[in-house]
């Protein structure tokens, strides 16, 4: 959600890469709802393992939780976003999962200097 939300919202500003230490095969049916009614189509995506290239060659990385699993490179600027996980979840609990990562992209927007597209 966090990667779907970062490039709508940074446009063509941002480069995104989206991937977990330990990803599912599918990406949760809730999530895609939610996302769907939020604008965005995650219907055609897969869930990708996070590489060390990944974060390597990254400037910032957002994690949500994997703690050690997420490979570490000094210099890079490191967010963890304390979030509930939606696996496992309906579309009504995911739902306010979806809009706290859109508040927190929209923040890092902000912080980096980039305004938001609309």
């Amino acid at each position: 959600m966090a990667a779907a939300f970062l490039s709508r919202l940074g446009a063509d500003r941002v480069e995104v890469r989206s991937a977990g230490s330990a990803p599912a095969d599918t990406v949760n049916p809730a999530v895609v709802e939610a996302m769907r009614e939020a604008g965005i189509d995650l219907s055609a995506e897969t869930p990708k393992l996070l590489t060390s290239e990944a974060v390597r060659s990254s400037d910032v990385v957002v994690t949500m939780g994997c703690g050690d699993a997420c490979p570490y490179y000094p210099g890079k600027r490191y967010l963890d976003w304390q979030l509930d996980d939606p696996a496992g979840q309906g579309v009504a609990a995911v739902r306010p999962i979806r809009d706290a990562i859109e508040r927190r992209v929209r923040g890092l927007l902000t912080d980096l200097g980039i305004e938001a597209a609309r």
